[in-house]
């Protein structure tokens, strides 16, 4: 499924997004640069972040970002400044891998790494992002949840745990920063065609029959469908809409 979008939603604005390598997060990045903006484009993966940004052309850069870590979450943020002189959007996507397991059998270092990266990750992100967004007059931040923020399921725990807090987050931050004319929100999509879901399925075929079932619209999203959703809330479309949770899920929530 593809999206047409609207002609330069972002134009002139600057967008870091977190965790752009693959999948949903790179969708939202070459969203962001077909509606007009420049975008950092920052993850682990420092090759494919750099690959992307080639690919998407001279209005993107790429660069190394582990979002654990404080000086490179500031670095991240710097480059942004540095070439483009401004930042108006900060999207955090960046995920750890999920660990299947209770509570009585998910090790302790695995339950750190997903909170560390979904949830701590998205602190420093905001914390070194949030003050050049209000320097330049305000813009949007929107962290990338799940509808597992919102409802439970068997064994991940510490996936649960950490959306939840995302989308929580989120809300604290719009209090906070409202005055600073920061929107923050989160989004929290269903089960999306990325390569996660090849972790548990052989194909995407596989995974849209194993799926697709839960969602009311019998199946699962394409990233291009999240990445809409993403733009919508960075532009001046949603200059009304904070502190909220926007479920792009199929109607997975609802049942």
């Amino acid at each position: 499924m593809t999206n047409n979008p609207a002609t330069n939603r972002l134009k002139d604005n600057v967008v870091l997004v977190a965790g752009a390598a693959s999948g949903i997060g790179a969708a939202i990045a070459q969203r962001c640069i077909a509606e007009g903006a420049s975008v950092v484009c920052a993850d682990y993966d420092a090759g494919a972040a750099t690959a992307l940004a080639d690919r998407l052309g001279a209005s993107a850069i790429g660069c190394r970002c582990d979002v654990t870590d404080a000086l490179s979450a500031s670095s991240a943020v710097d480059i942004a400044k540095e070439r483009f002189g401004r930042l108006d959007g900060l999207v955090h996507n960046a995920a750890a891998p999920s660990t299947n397991a209770t509570v009585v059998d998910l090790d302790e270092s695995a339950w750190r790494r997903e909170l560390d990266v979904s949830l701590t990750g998205a602190f420093l992100m905001s914390k070194f992002a949030v003050p050049l967004i209000a320097a330049g007059g305000g813009g949007s931040v929107v962290f990338i949840g799940s509808q597992f923020g919102r409802v439970a399921t068997t064994r991940a725990v510490a996936y649960c745990a950490a959306k939840a807090g995302l989308i929580h987050l989120a809300k604290a931050m719009a209090v906070d920063h409202a005055p600073d004319k920061i929107r923050v929100n989160s989004l929290s999509p269903g089960a999306v065609a990325t390569t996660r879901l090849l972790r548990r399925f052989p194909d995407f075929d596989a995974a849209n029959a194993g799926l697709g079932p839960a969602h009311l619209l019998g199946r699962i999203a394409e990233p291009d469908e999240i990445a809409a959703a993403a733009t919508f809330l960075l532009s001046s479309d949603a200059s009304f809409v904070t502190g909220s949770d926007m479920l792009v899920d199929g109607g997975y929530a609802t049942r």
